[in-house]
């Protein structure tokens, strides 16, 4: 144990100062982590080891104490060093370095070491501290940390650049009563004085943004992943949830692990498995050796639970396994590549379902998970590369988004069928055992991939990877009688350079009455003349992209229209689908209403339940954005009416329920409110719907939407309500739903402080309740506001959160006003953070888009 008492002293005895006058540093001093400094260290330092006390007291408004002892080796002695704590430096009491009492320099972030202290080779230094707390994400009885992407240094001094990997020491002393769970294994736990003390061995060599812990009033679970003995620490208190998920959380775990291991041929890389569910967590989940964190709400499901659902689950699970290979044993070497964790977990969680699903199975979950979330970026103004450059890691959580988690696997998926999957597997396979334990970089990998690929990998990455954006296509057909003579295909920008081209591979099915023809087409030039349909008949109709594996904006045509519900395949509809609300979105082949329509009319015949929740999303979409207030005053009744019956007309309880979810979503008569309240009031779901507390809890939000007065609804639901935790979410949330507009304006007040932001899930939830269309003649008054704190919330908050806020916000809306609030912000602020200008043109979108389709 490190000798907190002793260093304590030190300090008693030790001037402190708080400048940096005697300190002539050669090294420039900037907020955040430079990529200039991270070079610098990069190329001095190495054989780093941290031994790190935290003294965690019961009462969450009692400070932290800490020690922590750094060890490390210098190349080079003749420079002061920096050390990354972003903090007041008044939390730091104490410093040794190499066995000698420093003066404690702290700026711009930084705790600064003097070359005078430092040896070449080895160094040893001590620092007794108050640990920061803005990503410990502390809660009444529990905590956890979270630090990624540059965040350990807000609780701890540290080298916080990911190719400083390190191993770790540590050590919790927290309630008696309390579970806890670190990158290594427990070591050893003894009582001392009503609290517990708890070693953990040395961990495997990790990135600082992997290195974690959570303490807390948990319940725990003992089980094996594979071979391996895992704990799971979990707070879920629904016996229903726990006896209907915890087999499968921890079988699934185990059908991901295996299916990594054999096929990049390492087996599980490190000494420990383990994994806690939090609640109301930030992320779907956090990848951190050891002690993975997961959402609990997306682990713990119950018997009502869609396939949409369970799906969901068995990718987080895939994805956070997959990581283990991909991020955390081989980690990029700044942040700039991220994506690159992000791609090979994301495409790799999908591939580890394909061989228990089927292709077609796996093919329409890899469409309707990823094209729609690419698309919802890449389509606009402020889309971003999937590579982008990053200067300082305080940036770094600007990178984040749908086009590192969805447009990245889509890539990954055209590299691998250029490539071959043999090809691919091979080079991937080398790439993991070079770089195993290091760090690497997009060209490293692309210098090892060329090497089993016949084609220019470095051409196909220029526009895949370094440009934004998504081709156009179009088609001519031309004809001699009823037989085709000549069928050529171009493709062009969507913005920007006309001329490039997005080398893919794809299919394109031409419809006959009875029977099908599927070409593949290798979409390699501007313009590409298919010669395998030439001679063959003319069809009903050609759907392009019928495999849903190629990207961009494809035509669709109308003759479509009248066949589209008797395509035999569901991936097939999918991919129509997506084309026919993308090509609305950019004004070609069809209009909202006439979409809305169609799509309303498929409700009862779309058996597929990843297709009607597609549909159902669209709808949506379509009739609160892009119909204008008239329009769905015209339409009435019509499509509750639609979607109520389409509800009954299907056979499956999840295909019931999805419906009724879509019916809570439109519903707008005082019949269907109250058929809905008495639902709610009896606790009695429709024939053959199954629903859970969380489903009636989405009820009554709906419900409190369209009511004069809403109090008392809302205090039944919450009494309903067992799960403390799930309890404090909805308590959060109720004001933003409250019929009384100064309470409404009371919450969006208090998210002005960081402390009232925390939960950043529960915020997003509320602010989609705040923001939605029936109340937006009030919230419309907070977008201005909402746009002045981007900044301050993309410094405070975690890595997703800046997004989650635009889009809880703006994704609603489409008046002239709020146009004009949006257009009027970023006019006055022409020097605005790039990174963030561009989250918000991302996040408007549908809001420019709606008023040129209603004007």
């Amino acid at each position: 144990m490190v000798n907190f008492h002793s260093i304590l002293i030190k300090g008693i005895l030790f001037l402190i100062f708080f400048s940096v006058a005697g300190i002539a540093m050669a090294q420039e001093i900037e907020i955040g982590v430079s990529k200039q400094l991270a070079l610098h260290r990069k190329a001095i330092v190495s054989g780093i080891h941290y031994k790190l006390e935290f003294d965690i007291p019961a009462d969450r408004k009692e400070k932290i104490s800490a020690v922590e002892i750094l060890e490390f080796n210098l190349s080079s002695n003749d420079q002061d060093l920096q050390i990354d704590f972003k903090e007041h430096p008044s939390k730091l009491w104490n410093l040794t370095v190499n066995g000698q009492s420093s003066p404690i320099e702290h700026l711009k972030e930084h705790l600064l070491i003097s070359a005078k202290y430092l040896a070449k080779g080895a160094n040893r230094i001590e620092i007794a501290f108050e640990s920061g707390e803005a990503a410990l994400n502390r809660n009444s009885d529990y905590l956890y940390t979270l630090f990624v992407p540059d965040r350990a240094r807000t609780v701890f001094p540290c080298f916080d650049q990911p190719d400083l990997k390190a191993t770790y020491d540590l050590m919790l002393k927290v309630p008696a009563d309390w579970k806890v769970m670190g990158n290594g294994p427990l070591k050893s736990t003894a009582l001392m004085d009503g609290r517990k003390i708890c070693h953990f061995a040395t961990s495997d060599t990790l990135s600082t943004y992997l290195f974690s812990f959570v303490a807390g009033n948990f319940k725990e679970k003992t089980d094996h992943v594979g071979t391996m003995v895992t704990d799971f620490l979990y707070r879920e208190s629904d016996t229903a949830k726990i006896k209907f998920s915890m087999n499968d959380i921890f079988k699934i775990h185990t059908d991901a692990l295996r299916y990594f291991e054999d096929w990049t041929a390492i087996p599980y890389p490190f000494q420990k498995f383990g994994f806690a569910a939090i609640p109301d967590f930030q992320f779907g989940g956090m990848e951190h050796v050891g002690a993975i964190q997961y959402k609990a709400s997306t682990l713990f499901l119950d018997a009502t639970a869609t396939k949409d659902q369970l799906n969901s689950r068995n990718n987080l699970i895939a994805h956070e396994t997959a990581h283990m290979w991909f991020g955390d044993l081989v980690t990029m070497n700044w942040f700039s590549v991220v994506w690159m964790k992000e791609v090979f977990a994301n495409f790799m969680a999908d591939k580890s379902a394909e061989g228990l699903v089927g292709k077609e199975v796996f093919d329409l979950k890899f469409l309707t998970n990823h094209f729609p979330a690419a698309y919802s970026v890449d389509r606009t103004i402020g889309s971003n590369p999937i590579r982008q450059d990053l200067e300082n890691l305080k940036d770094a959580g600007t990178l984040y988004g749908n086009i590192i988690y969805h447009k990245a696997p889509i890539m990954m998926q055209q590299l691998e069928r250029l490539m071959g999957k043999d090809q691919f597997k091979q080079g991937v396979r080398e790439y993991l055992r070079k770089f195993a334990n290091s760090n690497a970089s997009w060209p490293d990998l692309i210098a090892i991939l060329d090497k089993y690929a016949a084609a220019d990998l470095q051409q196909w990455n220029s526009v895949w990877v370094e440009e934004p954006g998504r081709p156009v296509i179009d088609y001519t057909l031309k004809r001699s009688g009823n037989k085709i003579r000549k069928f050529v295909i171009k493709q062009t920008a969507e913005y920007g350079k006309s001329s490039r081209i997005w080398p893919q591979i794809f299919e394109l099915t031409l419809f006959y009455p009875g029977y099908s023809k599927e070409i593949t087409v290798n979409l390699n030039a501007p313009e590409v003349r298919v010669n395998a349909v030439e001679g063959l008949d003319v069809p009903l109709f050609v759907l392009f992209n019928s495999s849903g594996q190629g990207y961009g904006l494809w035509p669709t045509d109308r003759t479509m229209f009248n066949h589209l519900y008797t395509m035999d395949k569901p991936l097939n509809r999918a991919a129509a689908y997506i084309s026919l609300y993308e090509n609305m979105l950019n004004a070609r082949s069809v209009q909202p209403m006439e979409l809305l329509r169609l799509f309303l009319d498929g409700l009862g015949k779309e058996k597929e339940e990843l297709n009607l929740k597609l549909m159902s999303s669209y709808i949506n979409t379509i009739y609160w954005v892009f119909l204008s207030h008239e329009e769905r005053a015209n339409l009435g009744q019509l499509p509750e009416q639609q979607i109520w019956n389409a509800m009954t007309e299907q056979l499956g309880s999840n295909q019931k329920k999805l419906l009724f979810k879509a019916y809570q979503d439109v519903f707008s008569s005082r019949e269907a409110q109250n058929r809905l309240y008495e639902i709610w009031n009896l606790k009695q779901a429709p024939e053959g719907v199954k629903l859970s507390e969380d489903d009636y809890t989405a009820l009554t939000f709906s419900l409190a939407l369209r009511a004069s007065d809403n109090s008392t609804l809302m205090k039944v639901q919450l009494a309903r309500i067992n799960d403390i935790d799930r309890k404090k979410r909805f308590e959060f949330i109720m004001p933003a739903l409250s019929s009384n507009q100064t309470e409404r304006d009371e919450f969006f007040k208090s998210m002005e402080s960081k402390t009232n932001r925390d939960k950043e899930a529960s915020v997003g939830a509320a602010l989609h309740y705040l923001h939605h269309p029936l109340r937006q003649a009030t919230s419309v008054a907070y977008l201005k506001k909402s746009l002045e704190m981007l900044e301050e919330i993309q410094t405070t908050g975690d890595i997703f959160f800046p997004q989650n806020w635009l889009q809880a916000t703006f994704s609603a809306y489409q008046s002239d006003e709020a146009a004009n609030i949006v257009a009027d912000f970023l006019k006055e602020h022409s020097d605005y953070n790039p990174k963030l200008k561009a989250k918000i043109l991302q996040a408007t979108d549908n809001l420019f888009r709606a008023r040129q389709a209603l004007n």
